[in-house]
């Protein structure tokens, strides 16, 4: 475990992933996306589903932390909701789960403590990663023993839609309230962005559509020249 904390430290993770409405959308992409991203500096790579974490890990040798996005009719959490997507995960080869740690309720009534404690009890060699929202569901996920916490969901959860850019006082806030390594995620858009991000003391910083997502890149380019000539080209 410390020399994946190490190997972490102050460095770039990037998230390949693609769901399956998207052009890139196949495990083979993904891990040539998690190749590029090495290439490139990243030491750590986020992934979603089993089939993208297998490939992921053929394609490079580095930390891994993984995921499976499934959605329950009885819940809005869609990130590694139950100990059957943990298993996923860890089947797959990650080193470090994420799922979402936020005040929601979970499928089948279970409430994230139950979780927390069926992990550890099951896996107790795997890192995990809380998903917040807020400062004070990054506490309590700090009290029951997560390994992380990222910032991951602010703004995307009912209670949190007003930001809708990085929102760098959870960041510190989070860092100033708890003893857990903060990871920066979510709208982490720039090079710039994620640099003052460590600078202000987070663990490490995960970047996803600004990388990753072409579509996404290309719609910000599109859209600034169309801004800026009205659509008159």
């Amino acid at each position: 475990m410390d020399s994946i904390l190490s190997k972490l430290r102050g460095g770039l993770i990037v998230s390949c992933q693609a769901l399956e409405h998207e052009p890139l959308f196949g495990s083979e992409t993904m891990g040539k996306m998690a190749r590029a991203a090495m290439e490139g500096g990243a030491v750590g790579i986020r992934a979603n589903t089993r089939e993208d974490i297998l490939e992921i890990k053929k394609a490079v040798e580095l930390p891994v932390i993984g995921l499976v996005k499934r959605d329950y009719k009885d819940s809005e959490i869609y990130i590694t909701p139950t100990l059957r997507e943990v298993g996923e995960v860890v089947e797959a080869g990650a080193e470090i789960i994420a799922f979402d740690a936020t005040k929601r309720s979970r499928p089948n009534g279970q409430s994230l403590k139950e979780l927390v404690e069926e992990v550890k009890r099951e896996y107790p060699n795997h890192l995990l990663m809380g998903d917040i929202a807020t400062v004070e569901e990054g506490i309590y996920a700090a009290e029951l023993g997560l390994d992380f916490i990222s910032t991951t969901l602010c703004g995307y959860t009912p209670y949190t839609t007003e930001h809708n850019s990085f929102n760098q006082e959870l960041l510190v806030r989070l860092i100033q309230e708890t003893d857990v390594p903060i990871i920066a995620e979510g709208r982490v858009d720039t090079p710039q962005l994620a640099a003052e991000c460590i600078h202000l003391g987070a663990f490490a910083v995960v970047v996803g559509s600004a990388i990753t997502r072409p579509q996404e890149i290309t719609k910000r380019f599109a859209n600034e020249i169309l801004n800026l000539t009205n659509g008159r080209l």
